[in-house]
């Protein structure tokens, strides 16, 4: 099981300007697991870092990859099918957890609830649009680069302490829509075919 500390920042950040400063002296951390290669071979490289600080939750993915799709633009649509990025935590030791998807157009998708999909809810689109987020996308020899900036209001989760506490997550890439899909993840996944929704390969997180 990989482990990740979060570091704590003291100061409350909402200008993706500063945000960058801030992304520039933390490590980096490496979405490079292919549970289903023999099948999905691609592999695009994919990375990202993260941060707190006493009211949000801060995401940076940087990303590389041949074929670049954005579809989807309301929130809680089918962002999955599109180049995507994931970010899955749970707070109550993998009992129920949040999923977080936003694909290169900024467009997100939120739900909540157990593994079981049946029993899972969507969160509002007002609650999936107070997460701030922000995209940019070059192209350089053949090469699409984009990078996502996410600004997770903690308020979305209710009354939970971050600092000092451990929980548990995974960080995807995904593109189930796009010519060559593909499935990476952060933790490597043991299963026949793929799912994200399997909160018991989720890695450790520390928030300082």
């Amino acid at each position: 099981m990989k482990k990740l500390t979060v570091e704590k920042i003291t100061d409350t950040i909402a200008d993706f300007n500063k945000l960058e400063a801030v992304f520039a002296q933390l490590p980096w951390n490496a979405i490079d697991q292919c549970p289903w290669e023999s099948e999905f071979p691609n592999r695009p490289q994919t990375r990202f870092q993260m941060a707190h600080s006493e009211h949000f939750i801060y995401l940076h993915f940087d990303v590389e990859e041949e074929f670049v799709k954005g579809q989807y633009m309301r929130p809680n649509e089918n962002v999955w099918e599109d180049s995507c990025v994931e970010f899955f935590l749970s707070l109550d030791q993998k009992q129920t957890y949040y999923n977080f998807e936003f694909n290169v157009l900024a467009t997100g998708l939120i739900g909540y609830g157990p593994a079981v999909k049946s029993e899972r809810n969507r969160l509002s689109n007002e609650q999936v649009d107070s997460v701030d987020a922000c995209v940019q996308l070059v192209k350089k020899d053949g090469v699409k680069k984009w990078e996502s900036y996410l600004l997770i209001p903690k308020r979305i989760f209710g009354e939970v302490s971050f600092s000092g506490k451990t929980y548990h997550a995974n960080f995807y890439k995904c593109g189930d829509g796009l010519p060559d899909p593909h499935f990476m993840a952060w933790n490597n996944i043991d299963n026949a075919s793929p799912n994200f929704h399997l909160p018991q390969f989720f890695g450790e997180v520390s928030f300082a």
